[in-house]
Parts: structure tokens; C-alpha cells; sequence
């Protein structure tokens, strides 16, 4: 016998079981498929263990879109406050690490099990390993057909995610299912991924591994796909050339073949700890070595780095030209490297691009073109900053999406 559903949600990650947990407590009769033998794995592996699974500043500006106006509607009826009110609910006790990025105390599980509580209280039919077979719509009921048997529903929303991390079962279905019913794909690509350098980009700093501060990146530009960013986030140097945060955010706006840029005094200056053209223009420092004024507000091994490159490491500041001085000020407030590539997939933490905003109706994730088809998550073109704002756009899309199944 045939079952018909309100409706079916296709991937059992975050934004899957989060609608069908919203929409079971409406009142909906749902199913969710997957084709995984264990569910959520992303949210297992994110945030070191621990799930950073909102921000509390997440707003429109912390996502990137073709179509930057697309997330508003979402994010204002379901914000962060809301889920963190969820979380209080459970009694997850969670902590603020790094500008308004909340992560668990203690376990990412425990975002899971809050997600499976909240789908057993709306009644959710949860079916997995379940491998998808087809998807079709005839006289207005969705078709799903499956390996093992035919299941009809009102409603068809496609959750499965994006491509980051093919080792966890990650795949482009949604992507597929998109295109089946000729919805326009913006073409995917890796974003918050860690980028590779050609070996010889990094001589003057070969010798800083392991080396960390916080600086001002900047990547991307006004006509590029997704504009120009500019960020203060912690660096990190390498053997392989420049890591951590600053990079991943630098990463999703910045284009093959372009630099990105650094000021490696942006962020101190930016925290009020300093001036940089006092720094540089006080005649207080005339008897200090150059390096010893540049570790003032930098570690002591990139300001000797920095020294050498312009032939003043030893030098005494009173020995140093104005114009000597304004180039290693230039030399180290923009400082750019271009980048050989990304890590590709494997290590990206999401997607950018996916289905085209332009197709959505920004109030429900509803195809403009096949009423009942809805997609929601990171398949679709919405990414969010690092720090939690992808995961808010999770319970953002998939609350919406369930008030209207």
C-alpha cells in the first residue's frame, strides 16, 4: 500500500530534520529519507567536536548570495535568538568563543539528539539507509520512489546539503534534482576552504611556521561574483604558506588568478591598541631598533621577517629614511599574495553557489516554477560567513519552509 505523506524531505542533516521537526509540530504528516546509515555526520564533525550552531550576530551581511536581499525574509522570522531560546529549552549549556560564535560546552550530539527529540514530538517518520531512486510529480501528488517502494506526498523538500566533505556521503543531488525540473544552478564551487600556494610565494616567511595573529584580510572585488570582502580574523603561517580563519573567509569571495590582500596591523589597529602613523612617526622610537618597534605590536620573528625584507633588521630607527620608513609601512599594512588554488572539497567547509535564489520564493524555499518543490539549506545559493551563520541559515530556511508544507 501506497503512504501519502504531507510531505517528504529529502536529507536528514540540519535543515532536513529541523523543518520536519517545525512542521510535525504544525501538525504535518512527514517523512525523511536518507541515504546515510548514520544521520547528521556535518554537524558531528563541526566545530571540533562541538557544533558552533548559531552566531549571535548572524544578520543579512554575514551571507553571501546573487542575490544578497534573498536571506532577510528568513532570517528575521526565524533569527538566531530563536534557536538559542530552542537550545535554553533543552538545558544545552553553550559558550561564546570568538565574535558571537556560540558552541556547545560539551557535544555536538547534543544539537542531534535535540534535533530527534523535536522530530519524535511532531510525530517524523525517519527513514534511513534509503537510497532515492526518482523523484516525480503527476496530478499535482509527488512521486518518490525508492529501494524500497513508492512514497507520495503532498510536498517534496530537497535538504541534502552541499558538496564539502564527500568522505561523509556528500553529494550534488539536490543540485540534480534542481536541474531535473529546470531550475537554474549557480555553479558550485568550494568556499571557507583553505587555499594552496605555489612554494616559492613564501621565502621571505618560510622560516614563521606555526607563527599567529590577527590581521585585516581583504579579497574579492566590486565586480567579482560575490563582491569584495574585508575581514579581522586570526592568521595562521605555515609550511605550506597562510591558514586559519582569515583565510576561510577570505576564501569564499576571492576569484582564481586575483591576490588577496593584508594589513598586519588592521585588526590591532582596528581593536583601538594602537595608531599605526604614530607608531611609525614617533620620533620617541629613534634609538630603538627597527624590529624592536615593529614587536611592539606584532611577534618578534615576523617584525625581524619584515625588517630584513626592506634591509633594516639591526637598524636603528633614527638611521631610517622617511621614505624607507613609508615602504616597509607599505610593505606590511599591504602585503598580497596570490594564491595557486584551493583544497578543493575535502576540506571545504561549505558550498557556494547552488539553486539559484532567483527560481525561490524567499518567504517559504518554494520553486517559483513547481508548487510543492522546495529546497532548502546549503544547496541553496546562500552561504553564509564562518562562525555559525551557516547553520542559522539551516533553521532559518527549514522554519519557514515548514510553515507552508
Amino acid at each position: 500500500m501506497i503512504k501519502s505523506w504531507d510531505a517528504i524531505i529529502i536529507g536528514g542533516g540540519a535543515a532536513g530534520l529541523f523543518c520536519a521537526g517545525v512542521a510535525g509540530q504544525l501538525g504535518k504528516r512527514v517523512l525523511v529519507l536518507d541515504h546515510a546509515e548514520v544521520l547528521c555526520e556535518k554537524i558531528r564533525i563541526s566545530g571540533g567536536g562541538r557544533c558552533n550552531f548559531t552566531n549571535l550576530h548572524s544578520s543579512p551581511a554575514n551571507f553571501l548570495s546573487l542575490n544578497p536581499h534573498f536571506v532577510k525574509s528568513a532570517l528575521s522570522r526565524y533569527p538566531a535568538k530563536e534557536f538559542i531560546q530552542l537550545i535554553q529549552a533543552y538545558r544545552i549549556a553553550y559558550h561564546e568563543k570568538h565574535q558571537g560564535q556560540l558552541f556547545c560546552d560539551v557535544s555536538a550530539q547534543q544539537i542531534t539528539d535535540m534535533l530527534f527529540a523535536e522530530c519524535k514530538k511532531g510525530g517524523v517518520h525517519i527513514r534511513n539507509p534509503v537510497k532515492i531512486e526518482s523523484i516525480s510529480q503527476e496530478s499535482g501528488v509527488w512521486l518518490v520512489k525508492t529501494n524500497q517502494g513508492l512514497e507520495t506526498a503532498a510536498s517534496v523538500v530537497m535538504a541534502t546539503g552541499g558538496l564539502p566533505v564527500p568522505a561523509i556521503g556528500a553529494t550534488a543531488y539536490s543540485l540534480d534534482i534542481a536541474k531535473q525540473f529546470g531550475l537554474n544552478v549557480v555553479a558550485p564551487r568550494p568556499g571557507l576552504v583553505p587555499l594552496s600556494f605555489t612554494a616559492g610565494a613564501f621565502q621571505d616567511l618560510n622560516d614563521l611556521a606555526g607563527l599567529s595573529m590577527p590581521v585585516r584580510i581583504a579579497s574579492g572585488s566590486k565586480g567579482d561574483r560575490y563582491g569584495a570582502c574585508r575581514f579581522n580574523e586570526d592568521l595562521l603561517l605555515t609550511h605550506k604558506g597562510l591558514s586559519g580563519p582569515a583565510v576561510l573567509q577570505a576564501s569564499s569571495y576571492w576569484i582564481e588568478g586575483e591576490s588577496i590582500h593584508i594589513d598586519w596591523l588592521g585588526a590591532v589597529e582596528g581593536n583601538g591598541r594602537f595608531n599605526c602613523d604614530q607608531l611609525f612617526d614617533n620620533e620617541e622610537n629613534h634609538l630603538k631598533l627597527t624590529e624592536n618597534i615593529l614587536a611592539s605590536v606584532m611577534p618578534l620573528r615576523l617584525a625581524k621577517a619584515f625588517a630584513a625584507q626592506q634591509n633594516l633588521l639591526g637598524c636603528k630607527w633614527a638611521e631610517v629614511s622617511k621614505r624607507n620608513r613609508q615602504a616597509l609601512k607599505e610593505l606590511i599594512r599591504n602585503w598580497s599574495v596570490k594564491p595557486a588554488g584551493t583544497l578543493g572539497w575535502k576540506k571545504a567547509e561549505v558550498m557556494l553557489g547552488g539553486v539559484d535564489t532567483k527560481d525561490l520564493d524567499g518567504q517559504t524555499m518554494m520553486s517559483r516554477q513547481h508548487p510543492g518543490l522546495y529546497f532548502i539549506g546549503e544547496c541553496v545559493d546562500v552561504t553564509g560567513h564562518l562562525g555559525g551563520h551557516n547553520f542559522q541559515w539551516a533553521w532559518s530556511s527549514g522554519y519557514v519552509c515548514a510553515q507552508t508544507l
